[in-house]
């Protein structure tokens, strides 16, 4: 055999000395279990910290996240400033009345319940429906866009008590 050959055989029995006193040493910090077992628990832990990882990442993503492009968008404020705003009051639901507004006769929000208000029932009367279409023509036109009705005002308009 040649010298070098020879070398590269001690050295790697060497290394195979070194490798059984590692496994004797974590086989003595593990309380006595096998190599194997150890092996086991450890690759079982891996598994439960990438599934986790996964399931946390899986979940919805949070408020900071872009907008959602299918959400409703709404035009600024001077966009109807020119434009013919008109209401027709429609019938709703169980014999109530809701309104309708059009922007030059096309056809811009349909309103069958009263806004504010838990439920979907309509108005009781047309002229409540009415009061309140006018309101929200007041508010388009002014540029508040969507045109939200509030308690409050429902009160100020008589529409509810």
């Amino acid at each position: 055999m040649k010298p070098s050959f020879r070398r590269e055989i001690r050295e790697r029995q060497g290394s195979l000395a070194q490798l059984e006193v590692m496994a004797l040493r974590i086989r003595q910090n593990v309380g006595g279990r096998s190599v194997a077992e150890t092996v086991k628990s450890f690759a079982a832990l891996i598994i439960f910290c990438c599934m986790s990882s996964t399931m946390l990442f899986a979940q919805a993503p949070s408020a900071t996240a872009q907008p959602d492009s299918s959400a409703a968008k709404f035009p600024a404020a001077n966009v109807y400033a020119d434009t013919k705003l008109t209401y027709k009051v429609i019938d709703a639901p169980k014999h109530t009345y809701g309104y309708d507004v059009l922007a030059d006769r096309r056809l811009m929000i349909h309103q069958t319940s009263a806004p504010a208000l838990p439920g979907n029932q309509g108005f009781k009367t047309k002229k409540d429906a009415a009061k309140v279409a006018l309101l929200v023509i007041e508010k388009v036109r002014k540029g508040e866009m969507p045109p939200t009705i509030s308690i409050d005002e429902m009160k100020k308009l008589k529409v509810i008590k």
